[in-house]
């Protein structure tokens, strides 16, 4: 049962205290004109059928203390009339009587954090501006500044000038389009050249349409990582196969048995 605040205690008994230093008053003023207000209903100013009701809701409402007395329910019945406005003893509609006589009790005190919505949002998204593209700029930064420094103290591996009437043997691409090169020695250059790198960036531009995880979690977005994952694997292979077993024209070698033929 929920315990009953102080403060409410304290008036209950108040009331109950009032309603005993008034009741021998009600009731010589009851025996003494009581057989007056009988006959001239009309010069009271209570209605006569809303005192007969508030006279009956008192004689049922002793009744029914009198049974709770003398049952198991007393410390039930002491606890719901220590919340309950008391009634005057004498006639008259009992204080704070609502329609028909009926006295309005206190069911239990809710503070205001169980009944109101104070759930705090976590907020866990930012503008893009400036959180991400003033961090995206500084690391811009930064990597042109070690570029430059990089490019003043360490001098590029740099070949022989060029011999117009001798051809090496191989003749290589830069690594970085090797992997296309390795693939005009599988398909025409039409389907090597266009095709297959043209379809490889579709793909790519509309991946983030296609899959449309809102996760940021590698383990939640599976598509996207098979997807990038397969693209570079595909690359890299091709790549490794054209620095490392391409020899004299071009032509498939061991790196262990024939050498390297490859230079940056």
């Amino acid at each position: 049962m929920t315990e009953i605040p102080e403060h409410l205690l304290k008036r209950a008994q108040a009331a109950r205290d009032k309603a005993a230093a008034d009741k021998p008053a009600a009731d010589a003023g009851a025996s003494g004109g009581g057989d007056e207000a009988a006959e001239s209903p009309g010069d009271s100013r209570i209605p006569a059928h809303l005192l007969e009701r508030s006279r009956a809701a008192k004689q049922k409402a002793s009744g029914d203390e009198a049974e709770s007395s003398g049952g198991g329910g007393v410390a039930v019945q002491e606890k719901v009339a220590s919340v309950v406005q008391a009634a005057p003893a004498g006639g008259g509609v009992p204080v704070g009587a609502g329609p028909g006589g009926h006295t309005q009790r206190l069911l239990t005190v809710v503070k205001s954090g169980s009944i109101q919505d104070v759930k705090a949002q976590p907020v866990d998204k930012v503008h893009t501006w400036p959180h991400l593209l003033a961090a995206e700029f500084v690391a811009s930064l930064a990597c042109l500044a070690f570029t430059f420094l990089f490019s003043i103290w360490v001098n590029a591996p740099l070949l022989q000038l060029a011999n117009n009437n001798q051809t090496p043997n191989p003749s290589k691409a830069p690594w970085y389009f090797l992997g296309l090169q390795e693939l005009l020695t599988m398909f025409h250059p039409m389907v090597a050249g266009v095709t297959i790198p043209g379809v490889g960036l579709i793909v790519l531009i509309f991946a983030p349409y296609i899959d449309k995880n809102p996760s940021n979690k590698p383990e939640d977005r599976k598509f996207a990582t098979s997807l990038m994952t397969v693209h570079l694997m595909f690359w890299a292979v091709l790549v490794m196969i054209g620095s490392f077993f391409r020899g004299p024209g071009f032509n498939f070698t061991l790196p262990w048995r024939d050498g390297l033929f490859f230079e940056l």
